[in-house]
Parts: C-alpha cells; sequence; structure tokens
C-alpha cells in the first residue's frame, strides 16, 4: 500500500515515496514522522508493506557497515552481510518473515554506495540494468511513467493519481557514488 521507486544514474541513485499509510481496514493515516525512505548513514533505506518489518529495518536496524575491500562488490556484501544481518534483526524482534502464506508482506529498496539494490520479502536481492526499480501497490504505474521519459516527481505523481493507496506529500533521497581516484 505504497508507491518507492528509484532511478540508478551513473553516478547517482535517487529513491522517492508517497505518504500514505493504509490499514488492512482501510483507515488511511500520514505524519511527517511516518515516512517510507530513510537515511541511516552510509544507507538510505525505504521500504513498502506491512508497518513492523519497515519499522525494524528502518528503526531498530543496525545494517553492517562496509569495509573498503567490501565496497569493490556491493552485490556481494548485500547478499553475505546486509540480508544475514537484516535476517537477525527481525528474528530479534519476533518479527517472522519467512511464513509459508502467499501474501507479500514487505519489499525494500535499499542504497549503498551509490547503488540500489531491491530485497524481496523472501530476502533475495535484485538489480536491474535499466536503472528504473520499485515496490509497493503503485509501483508498475511509476514504473512505466519512468520507462516512458517522466522524471522521478512525475512518475509518483501518476502513480498516486492511478492507485489509492499512494498519496502526496512524496519524500526523496538522494545518494551520490563515491568519487573515483
Amino acid at each position: 500500500m505504497t508507491t518507492i521507486v528509484a532511478v540508478q544514474h551513473e553516478d547517482k541513485v535517487v529513491i522517492g515515496a508517497d505518504a500514505r499509510v493504509t490499514a488492512p481496514s482501510g483507515r488511511k493515516s500520514s505524519h511527517t514522522q511516518m515516512v517510507k525512505v530513510v537515511s541511516r548513514t552510509p544507507y538510505i533505506i525505504a521500504g513498502a508493506g506491512e508497518c513492523s518489518p519497515c519499522d525494524i529495518a528502518q528503526h531498530i536496524w543496525q545494517p553492517p557497515i562496509p569495509k573498503v575491500a567490501d565496497s569493490k562488490d556491493l552485490y556481494h556484501f548485500i547478499i553475505s552481510k546486509v540480508v544475514p544481518s537484516l535476517k537477525a534483526c527481525f528474528k530479534e524482534n519476533e518479527y517472522k518473515w519467512d511464513t509459508d502464506d502467499d501474501e507479500t508482506k514487505f519489499a525494500f529498496l535499499i542504497a549503498i554506495g551509490g547503488q540500489v539494490f531491491e530485497i524481496a520479502e523472501d530476502m533475495s536481492v535484485c538489480m536491474d540494468a535499466r536503472g528504473f526499480y520499485g515496490v509497493g501497490s503503485g509501483s508498475d504505474y511509476a514504473l512505466g511513467a519512468l520507462a516512458n521519459g517522466a522524471d522521478i516527481k512525475t512518475a509518483l505523481r501518476i502513480a498516486a493519481d492511478y492507485d489509492a493507496y499512494t498519496a502526496a506529500p512524496f519524500n526523496f533521497l538522494t545518494q551520490h557514488k563515491p568519487q573515483k581516484k
């Protein structure tokens, strides 16, 4: 019940998210402190889906800090160190993420080192060579807009026009890749 999109550029990643939180009953909530994309240096963490895993990932989890060697292969670092750390934090906070039901519980877009990674509810890690990422109920609308030349702000506005669970205001965070020496 969200729209979060990211655009991977050569030198940075930009992540944008809407601000509507919708309970299963349909009740809507919005507050300036309830944002779906946060900066937890050196990470940007954006979460869609159930509030509990998003709250844990964005406010309780202490993600590992990459060493210089880790920065050479961030994809491997995310799979080998970040995902196990997140799983451990879910367990410590009694969140059962690995149940057998078919309902999507959460999805994350996580940026580190100016690179974005999509983490699905099964803790799989994906990247996309096109550079467009999206999670949440309105993400297909936003991804379609991005693929057709819209900027990230316009893509979120289009998603809000067509997805009842997406609404402004929109929050944006940018993370630059380190300068090569």
